[in-house]
Formats: structure tokens, sequence, C-alpha cells
């Protein structure tokens, strides 16, 4: 990618090589005496401006200086320049060298070797005209290279070739004949260059990826083979044809030659060929170009910056590369028609070039309204009308006869336009670092879109082109049928999904070099056709498509576009319109209803068929959906969790009999701010699977019988108000607590015929099937716990760890949920995208080791702080963001700002910044800061660990990676559960359990085939039941106790969903032999180390100690002995 952050990257490293060589050789620099008239000189007027533009444009001097050295970074230095200008003039002796042919037709290629294709596809292969070959008439370097505006990692040279003006004959300009004259120009010259030692590859490319402008590539031998691409370009003499020849609305391309007949029908007229026209203009404008920009470009320093800039920008969103794409030297136009028009002036930095353009990008849309260099208006060129015409996208260089958007689609200008809109408001962000998010994050489509989907065969568009006719648009391409259908396919999707997307987007079709005698590409090996959607949050999902009244004219062209789908329908307001009706039950569903619409308009009005299209929306999902009937992903199961939850804080509020009243009703678990992976499911346990306790009327689990299902206890707090009957000592308080909980039970069974069961520390309520853990909380507590009386007899105040944990639970967490929940109530995928990446971390057996809202929260990151993409309208591309964050965020130098609520000013972060940065050796290794938490981290106070968080960042690039790989590629069989099986060949020890005695078996990636019931059934309506058995899970029971007693030996890792295996991995410090002592004994054995009594772990005996444990749970326990030795 050129001028990505990774060339700047390797660009450092090299530079600081030389430099310490450098550094070595020079005398150690010592800093500067001034004196004190020099310290204190007034600043010079160039110093003011510098001082003023960086108060007025960037935001801080940072940005200045990160720009500078960005630019330093892809630049070229002077000493490549020498070696690329030797290896010109080489170039130069060996094309004047090349011997002269005899005249042959057209058609008969034979005196060229077989070692050389000719790099064009010759349909039809019959055509008039005679060729031979002379040197060059001129050759003269274009483009980029000569102005001073080429960018690393790629650097391309241009250089025109002159074809002399004796090989062409009147009316080369009919049916490819030049384009044929100019293909056979370059394949001899590159017969002739093949045999030379000077070059390391000699390739054909398509230059942009036109298929009629074939250009040769020639690389230097040796190691400076990566540092530049010497592109050649046959053109014609000046003057060679007359331009209002190529006028747009003329034809140049015969249909009775196109379609092989023998005579032209009578009366037939000829239809324009505008891209033809224009393809054989740009050949005959490459030199003027060049002088325009240089004169645009001359003392004009900030234009050189502006437009590295700018092309770094292209760069990293995939805009700059293939056919129809934004291109440097388009950019570079724009830029200099800015100028012309006074948009910008010749003071400007860099900076203020890059910021003019994309302004006017934003604001001016050049597929509506084109813009003209032409300067006088001449009465016989083509007016912008014309062009538009023709042509989807306009924008006319000086000569007022090239198009130079001529191959650009609607579609992919609105994108440009779309990015730099966004890209203003990211400038104009002050609590967004710019730079970073704009010239440093690539854009990959799987990333930027909500919604991607491939054409897996590009081959189909031809018959596309039948269906939809565009013969005479074929012939003016060439025969090219992507090329052709292509506008026309995506403006019917945006037209289908116009309502429903922000952007229908397509890739840019590519294709690579080839070598010379090789056939040249055809043009179905520009691979599969990638298109993005970008949702329109809230419509996006809505199952109706509302058409106009069945009596209006427009009814019928509603009809028509939408085939048997559409259909009348009656609506409450008493109209009767044509409407179109999606099928979709589940929230998942809906969301998918724009892949229905893609499969139905692509197979109505391009006969594609559904099995073409490969449509990645989706595809993660089935890891998070739930039961084998088709249930959707569980948003539904969540909202009728919380309106159960609505239900019972309003019975607790409006209770009667209590001593005090509830003030506040929150809940904590994280179903309830729709982030639980698997939210819990109504339930009512089968009896014949427990023991009953009679005289208690408890359930146990029967011991013979697999494991009841999983009942998790939805956490709620019961703030109740303060009083000056509340005791101040921290027992009587648990006390008076442990009275409420008694009395709540009472109540609630009293007054609500609710089954409760209350504890010392909770009471848990049986409700439409959901286990409720009332939890009552007094707001002055935790002052109480922090309450110190030292030995002088004074009492003070300080945290202790008692009392932290009361606020997190009280205050913190609640706090959290509702506003997690607010954020669920704007973003309505935050909750499905959450869950995706619990789903993962946990797949890879870390969820004990980072806590569930450090995960809700960064996610919550990608939907408060998007930029430089929009916040994520699908659970999928937010899950490739969190693996994108979590992979590439500087964890050890920057703190991760969440501003929920809009809580910070731009002040706040950067004092939470700095104070981190001062700070840093005592803070957590990956800090959060929020709003209400801007100091503690406190959800990563005690984890992640370096060690964790570093297997976390590996862990998750991989991950990205692989995903991406199988989301680009339609051809293969996407196994997206890959990244979710985590690789086990890492750890020492793996203990094997028996699924019967794992509660959430069914909650497992790669969900077993049969499962057995696990004692419990849906809720049912029945008023007398027994309280089922509640956060009964012997997994993680058995776990507490392996941890607990090797804790000092090992760690255990787990997916607690439904995991089949525990992992262990035995900590290196503890098998070092220790000195004997009695009190080092546990676990260990004692043996002689030069001859003295040392422990050492006894290895056999813990793990015999792990079946023991585990009797009943655990299958077997693998030891792979050669990971470690003692």
């Amino acid at each position: 990618m050129a001028g990505s952050p990774e060339a700047a990257r390797d660009g450092k490293r090299r530079r600081s090589r030389g430099e310490e060589e450098e550094a070595a050789a020079a005398p150690a620099l010592r800093p500067a005496k001034l004196s004190r008239a020099e310290l204190y000189r007034p600043p010079t007027s160039e110093e003011l401006s510098r001082l003023k533009e960086t108060e007025d444009l960037f935001h801080s001097s940072l940005l200045r200086l990160q720009i500078e050295e960005l630019l330093k970074e892809v630049t070229l230095k002077e000493t490549k320049k020498k070696k690329i200008d030797a290896f010109l003039r080489e170039i130069n002796s060996l094309l004047n060298a090349i011997p002269e042919t005899s005249e042959t037709e057209l058609t008969d290629q034979t005196w060229l070797s077989s070692g050389v294709k000719v790099p064009f596809l010759q349909v039809p292969f019959s055509v008039k005209g005679k060729f031979r070959f002379l040197p060059p008439a001129e050759l003269k370097v274009v483009g980029s290279y000569l102005l001073g505006t080429c960018i690393k990692p790629e650097v391309n040279v241009d250089m025109a070739v002159t074809m002399p003006r004796e090989i062409f004959q009147d009316k080369d300009n009919l049916n490819q004949r030049y384009h044929r004259k100019r293909a056979l120009y370059l394949a001899h010259i590159a017969q002739h260059l093949s045999k030379e030692k000077l070059f390391s590859s000699v390739k054909f490319a398509y230059m942009n990826d036109n298929h009629l402008k074939p250009i040769l590539l020639l690389r230097p031998q040796g190691k400076d083979e990566k540092m530049v691409t010497v592109r050649l370009h046959a053109c014609p003499p000046p003057d060679l044809f007359k331009p209002s020849r190529f006028y747009p609305n003329k034809n140049n391309v015969r249909t009775a030659w196109f379609m092989e007949q023998s005579t032209p029908k009578e009366g037939f007229a000829e239809p324009a060929t505008p891209h033809y026209n224009n393809s054989i203009l740009c050949d005959t404008v490459l030199v003027s170009h060049l002088h325009f920009l240089s004169n645009a470009a001359s003392d004009f320093p900030g234009m050189k910056d502006g437009l590295a800039l700018l092309k770094v920008w292209l760069n990293q969103r995939q805009l700059s590369k293939g056919l129809g794409c934004f291109s440097g030297f388009l950019i570079s136009m724009l830029v200099a028609y800015l100028l012309v028009k006074r948009k910008i002036v010749k003071m400007m930095s860099g900076y203020q070039v890059l910021r003019s353009t994309l302004q006017f990008l934003a604001t001016t849309d050049l597929s509506e309204m084109g813009i003209s260099l032409a300067k006088d208006v001449d009465a016989s060129l083509p007016t912008l009308d014309d062009f538009h015409q023709v042509f989807e996208v306009v924008f006319v260089d000086p000569s007022g006869l090239v198009n130079l958007c001529a191959d650009i689609t609607a579609s992919k200008y609105h994108q440009v336009q779309f990015e730099a809109k966004r890209s203003m408001e990211i400038l104009d962000d002050q609590m967004v670092d710019g730079f970073q998010v704009l010239l440093m994050t690539a854009k990959p489509m799987l990333r930027t879109f909500d919604h991607v989907f491939h054409l897996k065969h590009v081959s189909k568009l031809q018959g596309a082109c039948k269906k939809m006719e565009l013969l005479n648009e074929l012939m003016d391409r060439g025969g090219n049928y992507v090329a052709t259908a292509l506008p026309f396919i995506v403006s019917l999707l945006a037209r289908g999904l116009a309502r429903r997307a922000l952007l229908v987007a397509h890739s840019l079709p590519q294709i690579p070099e080839w070598p010379i005698d090789a056939e040249p590409p055809k043009h179905k090996d520009v691979g599969p056709l990638t298109f993005g959607i970008l949702f329109t949050p809230g419509f996006a999902a809505s199952v109706l498509e509302k058409g106009p009244q069945a009596d209006h004219p427009e009814a019928l062209d509603f009809q028509t576009f939408w085939g048997n789908k559409s259909e009348l329908r009656r609506f409450q307001d008493g109209s009767i319109c044509e409407a179109v009706l999606w099928e979709a039950d589940t929230a998942s569903q809906k969301r998918l209803i724009p892949e229905q619409i893609v499969r139905h308009l692509l197979k109505l009005h391009a006969d594609i068929p559904e099995s073409s299209i490969s449509y990645m929306g989706a595809l993660l999902e089935s890891v998070i959906s739930t039961g084998k009937e088709v249930s959707g992903t569980g948003e539904e199961a969540m909202v009728s969790v919380v309106c159960s939850y609505d239900d019972l804080s309003r019975k607790l509020w409006n209770l009667k009999g209590l001593p005090l009243t509830v003030t506040a009703v929150q809940g904590v678990h994280p179903a309830l701010r729709y982030t639980d992976v698997f939210p819990p499911i109504p339930m009512k346990p089968i009896y014949s699977f427990h023991t009953r306790i009679k005289t208690k009327h408890l359930l146990l689990p029967s011991e013979g019988k697999p494991c009841p299902a999983y009942i998790a206890p939805l956490k709620i707090i019961c703030h109740m108000e303060g009083s000056g009957q509340w005791p101040q000592d921290k027992e009587a308080i648990k006390r008076i607590k442990a009275a409420f909980h008694l009395q709540l039970a009472e109540v609630l069974q009293h007054q609500h015929q609710l089954l409760c069961r209350p504890a010392v520390t909770h009471t848990d309520v049986y409700k439409d099937g959901y286990v409720f853990r009332l939890q009552v909380a007094y707001h002055r507590e935790p002052l109480v716990l922090k309450e110190v009386v030292t030995p002088e007899g004074m009492l003070k105040y300080q945290d202790t760890e008692e009392s932290r944990q009361l606020e997190l639970e009280t205050l913190h967490l609640p706090y959290l949920t509702s506003s997690l929940h607010g954020l669920q109530q704007q973003h309505p995928v935050f909750g499905s995208t959450c869950r995706l990446a619990k789903r993962w971390i946990s797949a890879q057996l870390l969820s004990d080791n980072i806590s569930e809202e450090c995960v809700d929260l960064l996610v919550a990151f990608l939907f408060v702080h998007p930029a430089p993409f929009t916040p994520p309208s699908s659970p999928q591309v937010g899950f490739l963001r969190f693996l994108d964050l979590l992979a590439t965020f500087d964890w050890k130098n920057s703190p991760l700002i969440i501003n929920l609520n809009a809580g910070l000013t731009d002040a706040d972060c950067t004092e939470i910044k700095s104070k981190f940065l001062a700070a840093r050796s005592r803070l957590p290794v990956m800090f959060i800061a929020t709003p209400k938490d801007r100091w503690s981290s406190m959800w990563t106070q005690e984890q992640p660990s370096v060690q964790i968080l570093q297997r976390l960042l590996v862990l998750a690039s991989e991950s990205l990676r692989a995903l991406e790989e199988q989301l680009m590629d339609p051809l293969n069989n996407q196994d997206v559960k890959m990244v979710f099986r985590p690789p086990l060949d890492f750890y020492d020890v793996l203990i094997h359990l028996n699924p019967n005695q794992i509660p959430r078996h069914l909650e497992n990636v790669d969900r077993p085939l049969k499962s057995f019931s696990r004692g419990v059934v849906k809720n049912s309506t029945a008023t007398k039941i027994l309280f089922p058995v509640v956060d009964y899970d012997p997994v993680q029971c058995y776990l507490q106790e392996l941890r607990d007693a090797f804790s000092d030996l090992a760690l255990f890792f787990y997916d607690k969903h439904g995991g089949e295996v525990i992992a262990v991995l035995w900590k290196p410090l503890s098998f070092q032999p220790q000195p004997f002592k009695v009190s080092n004994m546990k676990g260990r054995m004692v043996t002689t180390l030069n001859s003295e009594l040392v422990c050492v772990p006894n290895v056999e005996a813990i793990l015999e100690d792990f079946e023991v444990l585990g009797d009943g749970l655990v299958k077997s326990v693998e030891a792979r002995t050669e990971k470690w030795t003692i």
C-alpha cells in the first residue's frame, strides 16, 4: 500500500541504522551556547507566521510535527533520484537503438518472436491496416516523478514513447487499429529489452486496468529492483488525429466490424463511443498535462506536500488503484483546478491544500455538476452537458476534450465524497487524533462497510450485459463486460437500497501485471468483485418497502422494478399503495433483508444466479445463536428478560409493609444491558432429575443423572432509603440487610405470589421462568467500611478491599449497566457486537482473565469513537473492528478514553493523558478511562496481566488476519468458526471433561450433534413449582478447587460456554528446585541435586490429584510431558 505506515516504519528502521553509523563517526554533539542577545531576540516573520498557522489550523503543534515526519518518510531522497535518473538515461539509449522492421498487415504477427505475446485481446481478430516498427520519434518523462510528487513505497516513473508518424495510416482511429498498433509497438520493444542485462524484469500491465491501454513495466537489476518501476506509454505524434473525430458523441467503432457481420445494416445510426474516444485522446495530451501541472507546482512547495498527503489518504481508503480509481494524477489535476479557481493560493502549506481539497470534494458532486479546466470557450468544443450525457462523472482537462473521470462510476465518486465529508468532520473534531485516524489507519472494505458481498463469477456479467441490453456500451468498452455492467449493477442496487443504505460501493477491478511471454489476461481475470453496503441507522432493518399509490403513473415503474415481489396493500391511513413486504421475524433476519433485496434484484434485472453471490454480512452470528430451531441470535430473548425485570422493579417500588421504602432498583447483570453472550431462557425444573428435600421444599441435582441446565441468577441492587435508625457498625448493617432480605421475600410472596428463597446476602425471586437475585444496599455502608481507628484512638477513612468491592457492586456497576443500556438504545447492534467479542475471548480460554465489563467498554469505544469509520451497523463489522482495536492500540503508551454520555471535555482528556504518562509504571497494563472513572481504571485493575494482554494481542491480530482472508475469498468454503477454536498446543496439560456434567454444553462453538434434556424445560404456566437449582456449574466448582489447591504451580484456562477441555500451563518459576523445608513440601517431592536435598514439583502426583478432585467430571488427563522438564 503506497504511503502506508508499514512503509514508513520500514523506512525508519533503515534510516536509523545509517544514522547510527554517522553518529558514531561524528564527534559527540554538545548543546550550543547561545548569547543572551540571541536567546531573547524577537522571532522572525517566518517564525511568527509558522506559529500563527499552527495556532489557527492545527489542533496542536504535534499534528504539524506528525505531518512533517510522514512527508519525510514518503518523499524520495536525493540519492534515490540520482540512481533513477541514471537508469532512465540507459533506457533512453536502449530504446533509440531498437532496429526497425518491414511493413506487414496488422493481422500478420509472425514477425514477433514466440517469446512475446501481443498484450491486447484481439477480439474480433480481423482488422484492416498495416504495421511496421520504427524507432521512437521522441522520449519524454511525464507524470509525478518530474513534479516531485512521487511517493514511496511504490515509485512509478512514467515515460511517454512517441511513435513516429510514418507507421500510421488514415482511419487508424477506427475499430481499435490505433490501439493494436500501440500494443504491437510495445511488444516489439519488450522483445528487445527482455534480452538486456539491465533489467530484472520486463512485464506488461494495463494502465489503470483499462485493457485497451497496455503499458510496459521495467525494473532495474539487483538490490535496486524494488526502488523504481519505469512505465512505458506509447503515444501518437502530435496532430496525428483531428480532435473533432473524438468528441464524446462521435462513433469510432463500427457495429458491423465488432459483431463480425459482412455488411452494415441499411439506415442504421452508429452509436457514440465516448470511452473509446477518450482512451485515444488521453494519449495525445500526456505532455501538455505535464506542462500544465508543472506550471501549477512552480514556486508552490505546499502543493507537493499536499499531494503527498492526499495520495496517502486515497491509498488508505483503497481508492487509488484499479479501473475507475481516483488516481494520484487525477487528484493532482484537481488541486491544479482549485489553484486556477483561486480556492487554493500558492502561499498555502501542504495541510491547507489537503483541507481545501477535501472540503471541495465534500461539497461538490461532479456526477451532477461537472467542472472544466478549459480556459477560452471555443464554441466548437463539446459542452459539459455533452459530457454529462455519456459519462457518469465529469472533470474536463485544459484541452476541453478529455474527461479525466471517464472510468469513474458515480458510486465510486460518491464514496470519495462521503470519505471527504467524514474526514472534514474528523479534522474539525478536537477530541480525535486526526493524523492517526486519517492518514495512518487503513480502511479495507470489510471493516468499513456494514455488509459485504462478492460476485464470485464475474463471467456472469456477460449475461447481465445481454439482459440489460448494453451492446453499444460493450462495444465502446472494447468488449470489457465487467466495466460495462458495473455502473448499471451498482446504480440498480443503490436504487433498491435507497432508504436503507447511505452508500453502496464496489471494489475496483484489478488485473495484476503479467510476463511478456504469457497471453494477456481475459476480462474475467479480475477475480471476484466485492460490494459494500453502509447502512442508514434505523432504516436498514425495516420489513416494508412502500411504493406510490396504485393510481399514480409511478406505480407501474415500481412494479417493473420489484417484479413479482410488488403487491397492492392497504395502509392504516386508508391509502392503497404498491408495496414490497420482506419476510423476517427475528432481529438477525431483519438485518439480512438487504441480502434478500440484492439477490432478488440481481436475479430479476441482471440474470445473475443466487449461487454466484456470496453474501458475507452475518457469517459470524452463528456462534451466538441459541437453540436448534431458528430463533435468531437471542435479541428477542434479551428483550423479554428486560421486560420481566422492568415489571419486577415496578413491583419493588410499590411494595407495602416494608419498614423502609425501596428508593432505587438497578440491574447489574450483563443481560440487563443486552450484552450477555447467551441470554437466560425461561426455565422450569423436571423433578425426576433432582432429589427432593421434602422438609424444606428444595431440589438437589441427582447424582446418577446428567447435570441440570445452568440457571444464571440475574443480580439486582435494591437501594433502601436512608434513616437515622440504620446502625453505624458494619456487622450490624449486615444483620439488618439480612432481615430486609427475609422481609422482601415474605412481602413479594404475599403481595405478588412470587416464589422466593431468602438468604443472608440476597433473596432469589423466581419470576416468568427467570431467577432474579435481589441484593439490598445502604448508601452509607461503604463509608462505614472505610472507617479505621488508629493506635492513638483517632478515626480516619481509607479505602479497604471490602469497601472498594462494595462500591463497585452497588455504585459503579449499576451506573455502567445503565450507560451501556442507553448505548444499546442508540445503536441496536451494540449488544450483539459485545456478545461476539466475549464469545471469542471465552473461546480463546481467556474469559477468567479479563472482566466482562472491560470487554463491554472496549466495544463501547467502537461505537462512541468510531473515527475514521461510521458506528457499526452489523455485529460482524463491529467484531472485526474490536479485534483490530485490541491488536493495534498502543496500550503501553496511551490510555483508552471512552467518552460515555459526552462526559469529558477536551481539557479532561489532555489531563488524563498527561497524568497517565506521569504515573505509567503504577497503572494497570490496560488502562481504560471513562467520565466516572478517570484515574483508577477499575475494570482492569487486577487483570489482564501483561502476559495475558500480550497473548490476547497475538490472538487478535492472527484471528483478524485469518477472518479477513476468509471473508474476502468467496471461492473457498468459509468456516469462520476457525477463529473461535483455540490453539491447544500451547498448553502443558489438558484435562478432558465428561460432556454429561457440562451444563452449558450446548453453547459450545461446534454445537454437539446430539444432546440430551438437561432436566429443565421451557417455562410453563404452573403456579406451584419447587425452586430450581441456581448458579450450579460443576466445572466452575472444580476450577475453583484446582485454583485454590494449585495456583502457585499452574494457571488454569477454560471456555465457560460449554468447553470440553481445561487447559493447564505450569508456572516456570515453580519448576526451579527449592531448598528442602517442611513448609515447601506442598505438591513437591525430595530429590538430590549436587549432593544437596531439594524439592521439585511431583508432577505425576499432581496429575493424579487433578483426576481425584474431578471424579465423575474428568474423563481423562492428557499430559504433554515433552513441553517441560524439571
